[in-house]
């Protein structure tokens, strides 16, 4: 058997290309699936991937060093279905920063607020306002009318079918944010 070791640099020079490869293609799909600048502004540089066993990226993280929690710092996960982006809190929260207003989100009344931030799925008639864009099946952020993150989820319905309906689920919440309602007792704007 002849075994061949490559010299560690190589390794490493495989590496950096393998991600430099890995962060173009996250970054041209969140730029087709949110907008022009999106993939900049969600994946910085130092982002880590965790590929799957066919070596495709799965999910993408934060790279930081004081915890090893990697659900805490994901951002988002690459769907193997349709190869779009599902994000994290933590990425929608990123999104929502450089998107403007009302861009891929979905706005709900306040009765809606503490089973949204559990994690429920959102239902037409508490959606006051829904970004004319969105398609069923489109990766959405659900907000309050101040814009507070409240959820991410993707969008069941289009637009104008999720404004004139009165029953049924607009949105299916993937991920409650429940640091979000903590905030909003408190008193504190986000």
């Amino acid at each position: 058997m002849n075994l061949q070791i490559k010299p560690s640099k190589a390794i490493d020079m495989e590496d950096d290309e393998r991600h430099h490869r890995s962060l173009k293609r996250v970054r041209t799909i969140a730029d087709y699936q949110f907008g022009k600048g999106a993939g900049r502004a969600l994946f910085p540089d130092d982002v880590h991937f965790t590929y799957s066993v066919t070596g495709r990226e799965r999910q993408i993280s934060l790279s930081t060093r004081f915890t090893s929690d990697s659900v805490e710092n994901r951002l988002g996960t690459l769907r193997a279905r349709d190869g779009l982006l599902t994000l994290s809190i933590n990425g929608a929260e990123r999104l929502r920063s450089i998107m403007p207003p009302m861009y891929h989100r979905v706005v709900v009344s306040e009765d809606a607020v503490p089973f949204v931030v559990d994690g429920k799925n959102v239902f037409s008639k508490f959606v006051l306002e829904c970004y004319g864009g969105v398609r069923a099946g489109d990766e959405v952020l659900v907000v309050n009318d101040n814009d507070t993150l409240l959820g991410v989820g993707s969008a069941s319905l289009c637009a104008k079918e999720i404004m004139d309906a009165k029953r049924g689920v607009a949105v299916n919440v993937r991920h409650g944010n429940k640091k979000a309602l903590e905030r909003l007792n408190e008193g504190v704007n986000i």
